[in-house]
């Protein structure tokens, strides 16, 4: 049965501006990017502290998705309606104060809820992202 999760993957319209971003302002981990051809590109970026988990952040379009499908896509990103996935962290104020020096836009602010502590913030490439500091 499954074990893990090994990759998750983030959609965005522009893979430099993320590797930028999630690198220079997340401190993530660039562990692959590669050029797979004529307008595909995997990148895929991680936490220094789990290294068996990814997220691949990708352009909608093929080879992933058909033309129409990824032209949708396209248009909800660029509407920032789309959440890509939760941060794990041991103290959401002290990362939100941190990341907010940084410059990250942090669409909700630190609020605690059933399942932990969580703040959302964007990428400016047309997603959001929650740093949570689970409850256990």
């Amino acid at each position: 049965m499954i074990t893990g999760i090994n990759t998750a993957i983030a959609w965005v319209l522009d893979q430099d501006a993320a590797k930028k971003f999630f690198t220079e302002t997340l401190d993530l981990e660039v562990r692959a990017d590669i050029e797979m051809g004529p307008g595909a590109r995997w990148l895929a970026l991680g936490a220094s502290g789990q290294p068996d988990v990814q997220l691949a952040m990708l352009i909608p379009g093929p080879p992933a998705l058909d033309p129409e499908s990824g032209e949708q896509l396209k248009a909800l990103l660029a509407k920032g309606v789309l959440t890509a996935c939760t941060f794990t962290v041991a103290d959401v104020a002290a990362v939100y104060t941190e990341l907010s020096g940084r410059g990250v836009t942090f669409l909700r602010t630190p609020e605690p809820l059933p399942w932990g502590v969580s703040a959302i913030f964007t990428d400016g490439t047309g997603s959001t992202y929650e740093i949570l500091q689970p409850t256990h």
